[in-house]
This record gives C-alpha cells, sequence and structure tokens, in this order.
C-alpha cells in the first residue's frame, strides 16, 4: 500500500531556487521522495525576492517539476526565510519565584515575554536559543529547581519587518500553493550539518551562498551571534567577468579552474569557450582571492565581536554551494588560524540519496525538512470525513520556523485555500553592533 503524506520545502536562494520533498519517520529520520532546483535568474537578489513576477513564475515550474518526480499533486510549502538584515538580538527577562521553585508556567511566561517582545524598527522573527539562571548560576532545565529569581537570556532573530512581503506576493499570489509557515534558513542549515559537540567545544559555522555568507558562532551549545554578510559566491563571478568575460562564461571558469589559492600551473590555460582568448589562470585567482580576503576579514571580525575569538575549540565548519570553490577550506585555515571542516547534511538525519546529502547546496534545503510538521500534499476536501473527524490535529512547525497567523493546525487534512491570510505586519528595531563597525555594507540597498 502507498504511504501517503510528505513534507515540501522551498529554498529561495540567489542563484538557485531548490525544492526538495520528503517523509519523516517515527524517530526524524528523513527519507527524500523528490528533489530538484531551477536558476533563479536574478529574481532573489541577497536571499530576498526582487522580481516578484520571475520568482513566482520560478518556483511554480519547480512545483510542477517536483509533482512530475512524485506522481502527487502539492499543495502547501514551507519556505525558507533569509536576507542580510538578519541577526541575532539578545533579551532578557526576569522573575521573582513566589513558591521558591521554577515551575513550567513561570518558564512558559519567560518566553511569551520573549515572543511578544518587538524592537524598534525590526521585526522579531523567532527564539534562536535561551539560557536560564537561578540566583545568578546558569541552569539548563529550570524547572523543579529551588530559588528566589529565575532569569532568560534569549537569542532572537530579528531582521526587516518586511522581509515576509515579497515572497508572500510571489508564492501565494502567483501560484497555488499555500505557504505553511516560514523557516528561519540559517538556523536549520546548523541543525542538519552540526553536531552537538562541535555545538559544546565552539565553533564558527560558516554558510557559503551566493549573495551573502552566514556566520553563526556557536558555543556552550548556545547560539551567540549570528549575522549575515552581504558578499557571497556571486561576486566572485561578477569580479571575474571584469576580466572580460560574460556572467555565464565567468561561472564556469570559477566552477572549472577558480581555486582560494592561485594556480601552481603555467599563467596561460586554453580557454574552454573557443571565443574567448587564452585564460590568465594567476590573474583568475588573484580575482577570486581579493574577494574572499574581504570576506575573510569580515568573518575575523564577527567572531571577534562575539567574544569568542580564540574559544572555538571546533573551529570553522563550512557549507553552502559556495564552499566548493577548491582549497577554500585550505585558504580560511591560513587566513583565520583554525582548523576547517567541510559541512553538508548528517548522514543520521537522511537515509537516503547520498548525492544530495554529499552537496551542500542543498543543506539549508534538507534541514528545512527536519524541521517540517504539516501535511502538504494536496487532498481533495471530504465534507463528510471533516464532519466524522471534528478537526483535530495539532500540527507545530517547530523551534526553527516563526508561526504565521492561520489556523493550518485545526484542519484534519491539507486542504488549498482559496485565499491565503498575510503575515501580521510587525515592526520594530535594534541597529546592531555590526552595523556600526562595517557601515554601509550591510545596508539593504541592492548593488546591482
Amino acid at each position: 500500500m502507498t504511504q501517503s503524506g510528505f513534507i515540501a520545502v522551498i529554498d529561495l536562494g540567489t542563484s538557485k531556487i531548490k525544492g526538495v520533498v520528503g517523509r519523516k519517520n517515527e524517530n526524524g529520520v528523513i527519507s527524500i521522495l523528490a528533489s530538484s532546483s531551477i536558476d533563479s535568474g536574478n529574481s532573489i537578489r541577497r536571499g530576498m525576492v526582487y522580481n516578484i513576477e520571475q520568482a513566482g513564475a520560478n518556483v511554480h515550474k519547480l512545483i510542477m517539476m517536483l509533482e512530475n518526480s512524485l506522481e502527487r499533486k502539492i499543495g502547501r510549502v514551507y519556505v525558507s526565510l533569509s536576507g542580510q538584515s538578519l541577526h541575532t538580538l539578545e533579551f532578557s527577562e526576569m522573575l521573582r519565584l513566589s513558591s521558591g521553585m521554577v515551575t513550567e508556567e513561570e518558564v512558559n511566561r519567560l518566553r511569551r515575554s520573549a515572543e511578544k517582545f518587538q524592537p524598534e524598527l525590526k521585526r522579531n522573527y523567532r527564539i534562536a536559543d535561551v539560557e536560564y539562571y537561578i540566583d545568578d548560576k546558569p541552569e539548563p532545565n529550570p524547572v523543579g529547581v529551588t530559588g528566589s529569581e529565575i532569569e532568560a537570556g534569549f537569542k532572537l532573530i530579528v531582521g526587516r519587518p518586511n522581509l515576509l512581503v515579497n515572497i508572500e506576493k510571489s508564492i501565494t499570489a502567483k501560484t497555488d500553493l499555500e505557504i505553511v509557515d516560514y523557516i528561519v534558513g540559517p538556523m536549520v542549515s546548523a541543525a542538519i550539518a552540526l553536531n552537538d559537540e562541535e555545538k559544546e567545544l565552539g565553533c564558527a559555522f560558516v554558510d557559503f551562498g551566493a549573495g551573502t555568507t552566514t556566520l553563526s558562532v556557536y558555543k556552550g551549545g548556545i547560539l551567540r551571534r549570528m549575522v549575515v554578510i552581504p558578499f557571497g559566491g556571486k561576486n566572485l563571478t561578477k569580479d571575474i567577468c571584469a576580466l572580460n568575460f560574460t556572467e555565464n562564461d565567468a561561472e564556469q571558469l570559477k566552477i572549472k579552474f577558480g581555486k582560494a589559492f592561485e594556480s601552481q600551473d603555467g599563467p596561460m590555460f586554453l580557454s574552454p569557450f573557443s571565443s574567448k582568448p587564452d585564460v590568465d589562470l594567476t590573474e583568475l585567482n588573484k580575482v577570486i582571492g581579493m574577494r574572499l580576503d574581504e570576506i575573510a576579514a569580515n568573518i575575523r571580525e564577527q567572531i571577534a565581536l562575539s567574544g569568542y575569538e580564540g574559544q572555538l575549540g571546533a573551529g570553522l565548519i563550512i557549507t553552502g554551494g559556495a564552499s566548493q570553490l577548491k582549497n577554500i577550506d585550505l585558504y580560511l585555515t591560513q587566513k583565520l588560524k583554525m582548523p576547517v571542516r567541510r559541512a553538508s547534511a548528517k548522514k543520521t538525519s537522511v537515509n537516503n540519496s547520498p548525492d544530495l546529502m554529499n552537496d551542500p547546496s542543498f543543506t539549508q534545503a534538507l534541514g528545512m525538512l527536519l524541521f517540517g510538521r504539516e501535511n502538504c500534499e494536496m487532498v481533495k476536501e471530504d465534507p463528510a470525513e471533516m464532519e466524522d473527524e471534528g478537526g483535530g490535529r495539532s500540527g507545530s512547525s517547530g523551534w526553527f520556523s516563526t508561526r504565521r497567523n492561520t489556523k493550518t493546525e485545526k484542519k484534519p487534512k491539507s486542504v488549498k485555500k482559496e485565499k491565503k491570510p498575510r503575515p501580521e505586519k510587525q515592526e520594530g528595531g535594534f541597529f546592531s553592533k555590526m552595523e556600526d563597525v562595517f557601515g554601509g555594507i550591510f545596508s539593504e540597498d541592492d548593488d546591482e
């Protein structure tokens, strides 16, 4: 008998839009049912939807490709939330313990305060991590512990308040899909790529994308700092274009011949493009190296700002499509004086599709599957069955998502809606320390 139901995710990348459909067993291990990707075609810049019409058309094509592989219809999807404005913000709350012991209700009250907090000019998208202190002593499991007061230190993921607007317009308005929820991309990449020991010892987790490079610093099992650097693999390609190549040729040269270290071979190499002159590999890699120096300098500075420089025992762990540049691990080891490990999805998380697991460009999409909870298969509404069941499915989207103001949990089945609710518009904000340090490079203005 064919098993029904699956989770479908869409990862909106600057270079590629990726779609993966999977199913989880009782142990939370993922089985991949279908996967595909499509060129973003400049519809997404630095992780944000730029051209609504084009992005919507691309997602529609991608869904058709997935449905052809599945031979089933997709009615709902989880969508990645990213963008260069995302960063961590600290929020603390304290309670006096009237009973002399921490209760679950008091812990929940602290969490509700963090969820409701809206900083100026920013939106609070989700709680990333939390540390508890009872009478100034750290306590990872506070419920039931005696004391006079409890303090919770939350790490919030905040960003521009309108990050969801163009995603909503491009997907729900341009396709027949319903967005179940938005999932914060950098968090799920770390969840599926890092192990507990690396988070405990301390590590700098770097996700090299096409439009941005995301740095997450972990120590003591807790996310300490997350920041998005507005440079990525696409910047390398554009730099190579300055050597009189088209963007497509520059991308192919970067993939085939680019190295983080200059090649020790002869300086001249016959171009694979018959209409092009010989390629000076020394000059090519010099251009690549100059941009990498800028990215590495930003990573070094952000690690220092985290306060954990010299304390990251697990070193630097890299993933993402641009991490496939030849010798980039050796380059970063030399530049940052840290051991470097390349990472993709952990083998314990996915039980099939080794090609997908070993592809670092799919790390985020696979991580999204870990935290999807709701059935995304399109199911025709059966009024009689709905009346019998009385609508009673819980379906939390998980820690790594930002909840939408919908009633999807009350539906017994995944049913495609004619109208999709829009997330509430919230405002608030905080200008992080990184913006003071780097000024204009973290501006939201497009560089194209």
